[in-house]
Parts: structure tokens; C-alpha cells; sequence
């Protein structure tokens, strides 16, 4: 990670490319989603974490020293931190919302024929799997391959927020702001998604869908929090990219076993983008927010 002089033309046409392609993607998602096509609209979505990555291309940010070499022995520690951390944290988040709301977890398989139909646990049976074993598996899934997996997804938003965004602001408004302002950037990014599709909280919450934006922000400026100390901590890229990966993949482990018919659930979890399961999340990063204002 190279030190960045701050240049306002490249950060604007970064945000305006990087907002603007991928605005119009979501609106695009939001038609294909309307009409039934939610599979293609996943891979859709998938496809846009690369716009951050062309925005900066396009804005011909510096892609050179955003630090390639993944330096594992000298990064081992921080490696481990971000594979297994989001787990942890996750794990701590989803058991303090179903000790709050115990009537909500469900081991029987009742998400799985929400979100793929109620074939889905035939399915399964078909191929000798009970539902709690599906769960096992997944969350194997979660600590073994799928960090760096999604963490390959993930470095196109990486190069853009991390790589390129954050040293720019950093640069201008100083480190704990930075920290700060590229997540509710990141965030924001996010936010015709939570409108069309109900990315992340659904429909029919208190507030739909301005306070599922502003509930996705403050997480989002958590989790940038962490992202940019490990970008800094490492001086690789890669590093915010695992984390960023680790976080998607163990994220959706708490849905496999959430069961609630209430609207406003999803604002406080069991997923790590809940008020309530986001808390340990939120804590990490308060705790490094404030000893990178001691040290600045």
C-alpha cells in the first residue's frame, strides 16, 4: 500500500462511475427480480462487485501499488484474523439474537423451503443429507474454501473501496474519517438493491426502505473500519479481500436455520447486517476506530 496524494477529479469520477454503472445494474437486477429471474439476478450482482475495480480503471487510479503480494509469512496472523474472525463474530452476533428471540431458530429445514421451494428438503433427502447435516456442511463450506472463494468476487469491490477510495479520502480528511466515510460510501453503493429486491432486510419492515439503508450504512462503515486496518496492517490487498469473503460466506449461515414471520426480524438479525447480530461486528470496530484516533 503506497502513500496517495489526494486528486478531487479522480475521486469524483470514480464515485460517478462506480455509483452510476452499477445503480443502473441494480435497476436492471430490480427488473429481472420482478419478473421471476431471481438466479440470474444473483449471478447479476455477482458480476457487479467488479464494477468498483473498472471504476477505477477507468478513473486511472494508481492499480500498481495497492499491494499484490499476499506476503503470507510475514501476514499469517492477520490471514487467520480475517478467515476466521467474521465466523466467530457471526456465531457471537446470531447466538445473542436467538437467545433474545429463541421462537425464531429452526434446525427443521423451514428456511431452506422458503428460499428454494418446498422440494428443496426432498432434495436433499434424495441424496441422503438431513437438513441439520446440509447446515454442517455449510458452515465446513464457510471456514474451509469459501473466504478465499468469495474473496476472488469480493476484490473488485476491494480495488475500488479499499485500494483505491480510502487512500484518497484518507489523504484529505485524515485517517478516522476515512475509516468512517469510504464505509457509508460502501454502503450507499448498495442502496437501489434494499429498495427493489429487499437486499439483505426484505419487504414490509418499519420504515421500508430508508431505514434498511441507513441500518446497511452503519454496518458497512463498521465493517470498513475493519477492512481499512487490515489494508493498512498488511499492506496487501488480498487481505481486505479475504475478510470481505469470510464475511459473505458466514453471514448466510445463521439464515439456514431463521424462521420468523415478522417484517422488522431482519432489521435485528440473525445475519450480521441486523442491529442485534451486527453488535459484535460494530464492537471490533469501535475498539480499532478508537486506537487509531490515539494513535493518529
Amino acid at each position: 500500500m503506497t502513500n496517495t496524494d489526494y486528486n478531487r477529479k479522480k475521486v469524483r469520477r470514480f464515485l460517478l462511475l462506480a455509483f452510476g454503472m452499477a445503480w443502473l445494474i441494480q435497476a436492471f437486477v430490480g427488473m429481472i427480480a420482478a419478473k421471476g429471474g431471481t438466479v440470474v439476478a444473483r449471478l447479476v450482482i455477482a458480476a457487479m462487485m467488479f464494477v468498483p475495480a473498472l471504476a477505477v480503471f477507468m478513473s486511472r487510479g494508481d492499480i500498481g501499488g495497492m499491494g499484490w503480494k499476499p506476503q503470507i509469512k510475514k501476514n499469517l496472523k492477520l490471514i487467520l484474523l480475517a478467515w476466521f474472525a467474521p465466523l466467530i463474530l457471526t456465531v457471537i452476533g446470531a447466538a445473542l439474537y436467538f437467545l433474545v428471540f429463541p421462537g425464531h431458530f429452526d434446525i427443521s429445514g423451514k428456511a431452506l423451503e422458503a428460499s428454494a421451494g418446498a422440494d428443496a428438503l426432498a432434495q436433499l433427502e434424495a441424496q441422503g443429507l438431513t437438513y441439520p447435516l446440509y447446515v454442517v456442511i455449510s458452515a465446513v463450506g464457510s471456514i474451509t474454501y469459501a473466504p478465499l472463494l468469495n474473496g476472488v468476487l469480493a476484490l473488485g469491490e476491494e480495488i475500488g473501496w479499499r485500494g483505491f477510495l480510502y487512500p484518497q479520502l484518507k489523504a484529505k480528511f485524515g485517517r478516522k474519517k476515512a475509516m468512517v466515510l469510504h464505509g457509508l460510501i460502501w454502503g450507499a453503493w448498495h442502496f437501489p438493491l434494499i429498495w427493489l429486491i429487499g437486499y439483505e432486510y426484505g419487504f414490509g419492515y418499519f420504515g421500508y426502505p430508508v431505514v434498511g439503508m441507513i441500518l446497511f450504512a452503519v454496518i458497512t462503515a463498521g465493517w470498513g473500519i475493519l477492512h481499512s486496518w487490515i489494508y493498512e496492517k498488511s499492506g496487501s490487498i488480498w487481505l481486505p479481500a479475504i475478510l470481505h469473503g469470510a464475511i459473505n460466506a458466514a453471514g448466510t449461515l445463521p439464515i439456514a436455520v431463521w424462521v420468523s414471520g415478522n417484517a422488522n426480524a431482519a432489521l435485528l438479525g440473525p445475519a450480521p447486517v441486523g442491529l442485534l447480530a451486527g453488535l459484535p461486528f460494530l464492537i471490533f470496530a469501535a475498539v480499532i476506530w478508537l486506537k487509531a484516533r490515539k494513535e493518529d
